[in-house]
């Protein structure tokens, strides 16, 4: 039986409508573009001081009637309220709007709105960019129509418009971004819910909101759950449609991937195939392994051919700031994970290390248990260095679990230290288990400064390609 598809009120006419943008960030940016190109008044408000806006090279795009810098302005009289993915809808100032009946969008909400496209969603705790950029290159390579957005790929309202029925939309969609949607896409793929941002949400509210990437999808969909991860298992009970697994542990029950020894394997109805051995990847790490299963089994569940999917796993370097060898220095091999912004990333990312590992952890913390972080430490690192606002927890953690544990205040500081323990044979691996906020106003920000800050030391030299 067909499930029944929930349906939204249209927007107000845009030509005319006084519209509020809440947020000078990409995605702000982004709707009040579309607004001002579809005849709407736009005023931006970003509760960002001038200067954090400067650093963040966030300026308001040509034609915004009005900026206010340092408060989110009220939304009473105002026709429309469009906000960022980093507006939580629990702020004071929309629910206030909702109260006073002003319709509230975001740019993900409008994407799904707009996209006339067959679209692939990906959320996840951890892995989602890496699974959809993987998917994306997959679909290059088989030369089919195709976007890759969402996180990714910068501006996508403009690029979703102008999507035929006939291509395939591969969108990265964090539990942020789906606070907003009111529609599912047609495939939904969940590498893993674990705990994060509990600093914002409650760990229910953060499963839930993950959960909204299956709730309104009707029999036709496809859920693509983690069957090794407690969490995605118990969305079983919440898919509407079909239903694929993965898992890195042997076979899932019905259609979907799975690591068989070394080989990864897919099943799609009675055929089952070997699509590639976990040898054939250039990204490093099991958790990369989890990623490239669950890209095969999107991908399948897409229709991609088989050859496109293979090479593709043996050509995908991985994304930047993500297990990224930056070089070498004072004989050691400088790897950056910035995107590692939680406990878990950072334990993921040890676990890929086979050489003695010195630690760079630092950041803004998001309030999340360290005692496994402390373990995989222990096991894996002679030293680690502790930098920013987290260096006292983080350092706290550390001190017992491994040899040296050093304080600094940054992360150029950090970089020096890490400098001083180094020896052949080692790994240096910033992957800090923190935010980056206290200091840089995104994670890719943090990891330029960081491969900038290895360059420059004595003796550095760089990778090829």
């Amino acid at each position: 039986m067909m499930m029944e598809r929930r349906t939204t009120a249209e927007l107000p006419e845009i030509a005319g409508a006084r519209a509020l943008v809440y947020s000078l960030g990409i995605e702000g940016r982004d709707l009040a573009r579309w607004l001002i190109a579809r005849g709407a008044s736009v005023t931006m408000a970003d509760s960002r001081s001038e200067e954090q806006l400067d650093a963040a090279g966030a300026a308001p795009p040509e034609g915004v009637e009005r900026t206010v810098r340092g408060e989110l302005l009220d939304p009473e009289g105002f026709d429309l309220l469009a906000v960022s993915q980093s507006v939580l809808r629990s702020h004071p100032n929309v629910i206030r709007a909702r109260d006073l009946g002003i319709p509230v969008v975001s740019q993900m909400a409008l994407a799904l709105r707009l996209c006339r496209g067959h679209v692939v969603g990906v959320t996840g705790s951890s892995g989602k960019s890496t699974t959809t950029a993987l998917v994306g290159a997959m679909a290059e390579r088989a030369g089919i129509d195709h976007l890759v957005g969402g996180n990714l790929g910068g501006s996508l309202l403009d690029r979703i418009e102008g999507v035929p029925e006939t291509a395939s939309v591969i969108l990265e969609m964090s539990h942020t971004q789906l606070q907003y949607t009111d529609r599912s896409p047609a495939i939904a793929a969940v590498t893993n819910v674990t705990p994060n941002h509990l600093d914002q949400f409650s760990w229910p509210d953060y499963v839930d909101l993950k959960r909204s990437i299956l709730r309104y999808q009707d029999a036709d969909g496809l859920a693509i759950l983690n069957a090794d991860d407690d969490t995605s298992r118990e969305l079983r009970a919440d898919v509407r449609g079909r239903l694929a697994e993965v898992s890195l542990a042997g076979p899932v029950a019905g259609d979907g991937a799975w690591l068989e020894g070394d080989a990864i394997v897919s099943r799609s109805g009675s055929a089952t195939e070997r699509v590639a051995t976990t040898s054939d990847l250039r990204m490093r790490g099991r958790h990369n392994v989890a990623n490239a299963v669950l890209a095969v089994a999107t991908a399948e569940a897409m229709g991609l051919p088989r050859e496109a999917i293979t090479d593709t796993l043996g050509r995908f370097p991985g994304l930047p700031h993500r297990l990224q060898v930056v070089g070498r220095a004072h004989g050691a091999v400088w790897i950056n994970d910035s995107i590692a912004t939680s406990p878990e990333r950072t334990m993921a990312a040890l676990e890929a290390m086979t050489e003695p590992a010195i630690l760079l952890l630092g950041g803004r913390e998001k309030d999340l248990p360290l005692d496994g972080l402390r373990e995989a430490a222990g096991d894996r690192c002679r030293a680690a260095v502790c930098f920013g606002e987290a260096a006292p927890p983080f350092g706290e953690a550390m001190a017992g679990a491994v040899e040296t544990v050093v304080r600094v205040e940054t992360l150029d500081e950090a970089v020096a230290a890490a400098a001083t323990i180094a020896r052949e044979g080692d790994v240096v691996l910033l992957s800090p288990a923190g935010t980056s906020f206290d200091a840089y106003p995104r994670f890719e920000a943090r990891g330029e400064a960081f491969a900038a800050l290895v360059s420059a030391l004595e003796g550095f030299e760089g990778v090829s390609p």
